[in-house]
Order: structure tokens, then sequence, then C-alpha cells
């Protein structure tokens, strides 16, 4: 069964993290998703979106960045496309989530989240486009 669908075209600022956090928010609540479900998609949409904007672009100008939501037979489906460099995020380095805080090195803890809290994840680049899908299991409400 297909049920919502939800397509946004976001410009490559962080004000545009309302945007998709407002979206995300009113489809949980629409799907019935508990909060910690949510809260584990919101993250993880937060992450690979602000990495766009922070590492994808090497100019100031607009680009802008798709996202398309779907749930389809008990699976949320969310996909980001952008025109920025290639960047395989499931390439990333793990970080050593054993080392004490103090002593570990800044960055991919969101990419490594993402990963967790997502039951699939896949990395595409086609011509100058890079995809990216991730998949979560929800039970509705």
């Amino acid at each position: 069964m297909v049920a919502d669908r939800v397509s946004l075209k976001l410009k490559n600022c962080l004000s545009e993290l309302s945007t998709l956090g407002s979206c995300l928010e009113q489809l949980g609540v629409a799907l019935g998703l508990s909060s910690k479900t949510l809260f584990e998609i919101s993250l993880s949409m937060e992450e690979l979106f602000s990495n766009i904007i922070s590492y994808g672009y090497t100019d100031d100008a607009v680009h802008w960045i798709k996202v398309a939501i779907s749930h389809e037979d008990g699976m949320l489906i969310i996909r980001l496309e952008d025109d920025g460099i290639p960047f395989d995020p499931l390439k990333a380095e793990e970080p050593d989530c054993k080392c004490p805080i103090d002593q570990r090195r800044i960055g991919n803890l969101g990419i490594h989240l993402t990963k967790k809290f997502m039951d699939d994840m896949v990395y595409e680049r086609r011509g100058n486009i890079n995809i990216v899908t991730v998949k979560k299991k929800i039970t509705v409400r």
C-alpha cells in the first residue's frame, strides 16, 4: 500500500532545516509515529541536510536540494538529491566511540548515528547529482 508522499525543494541554507523539520513532524503525527522513531528520523535528516549545505558546495550560489518522502508497506523512505560535490556518506570514516570524548576527532558522528538509526542507506551518483536514500521500518498507529 502506498500512502503519504511529500516532495520538497529546499534552498541550500540552514534556515531550511525548520521547513524540513516541520514537514517531518507533520508526517510523523499523521502516521502516528512514536516520539523515539520521529526523533531518529528527524536527527538523521538534519545531519544529512546540514552536511550537504556545509560541505557540498564550493560557491555561494543558490542550489536546490530535493527531498522526497514516502510511506510504503511499513517503510518510510526518504530520498535527498543535491548537485553538490560527490560525497558517499557510506564511505565516511567511522568515529572512534570508545575513545574518551575529550580525545575524539571531530566529525562523522552524525553520519554514524544516521547509519545506526535507519534500517537502510544507499548512495548513488547520477551525472552531477548525489542521491542518498534512507529507509526506516515504521509501525503506523
